[in-house]
Formats: C-alpha cells, structure tokens, sequence
C-alpha cells in the first residue's frame, strides 16, 4: 500500500491514531498514522457494543444481589474468573467463590488489595460499581452505520 492510500475513515478512535506501514515515493516502508478503516470500525464497534452489554449484565447482577462488585470489574476489564485467578495467583474456584456478594463482604484486607491493584485501583474503590455502563470510547450513531 502507498502511503497516499492508507485509510482515513474516521470511526471510534477519537484522537488516537492507528499506524500502518505504507511504501513511500522512494519505495521505503514508513510508518503512516491513520483515523482508522472501515472493517476495523466495525469490527471495534460491535466489540464494544458486545462489552457494553457484558459491564451492563454484570452492573444489575449486582444490584440484583446475584454477584459482588468483582463481577463488574471482572466485566469493564474483559476478564473472566481463569484470567483473573492467574493474575490474582488464586485457585479458580475461589475466584468464583468471591463473585458470591456474602463471601465478597467477608474478604480479607490482603486479598481486596491484591483485586485492586489487578484492576489499577484503590481497594476501597473496589465495592464502587456506577448506575450506567461508561465505556472509555464514543460509539455515535453515525459511527455505527
């Protein structure tokens, strides 16, 4: 691909770029920023929109009083309960365990902490799940088409 022909379909990316490598006018591979491309939006949309409704899923099985606050988080970071016990370093099935709002109430200090840092916050922050699901890209109406 020529580096006049690198896509520049803007989508989700915001004020992020993608990088392509393009051949220049001396034939040499560059590196070329782009808004994004088509397929790729489509593709990043309906991956997010598939997000949006696992974090939405899990905000009222926490309201619902059927998971802890883990499942949320689980969710926002796309983690599933494996993941999640080998970054943690615990078993699996305590991990789901912990996803039971009775057991999740009685955590010891050390374990809270460890979930926390894994989520890249403060462990009193932990218990925080919002009313709505707010993803970290704008997915438009316009983008979606």
């Amino acid at each position: 691909m020529k580096k006049e022909e690198v896509p520049q379909d803007a989508g989700i990316l915001g004020p992020w770029r993608e990088v392509f490598y393009a051949l220049d006018e001396q034939g040499r591979y560059v590196l070329v920023p782009s808004v994004g491309w088509d397929p790729a939006n489509v593709a990043n949309i309906q991956a997010w929109e598939v997000i949006a409704e696992d974090m939405g899923r899990a905000i009222q099985a926490v309201r619902d009083g059927e998971a802890s606050p883990l499942a949320f988080h689980m969710a926002r970071c796309q983690m599933d309960a494996a993941l999640l016990s080998r970054y943690a370093q615990i078993a699996p099935w305590r991990v789901k365990r912990h996803l039971r709002p009775k057991v999740y109430a009685k955590l010891k200090p050390d374990i809270r902490l460890r979930y926390a840092r894994i989520f890249g916050m403060e462990a009193e922050a932990l218990d925080y799940v919002p009313a709505e699901v707010a993803l970290p890209v704008q997915i438009s109406e316009k983008s979606r088409d």
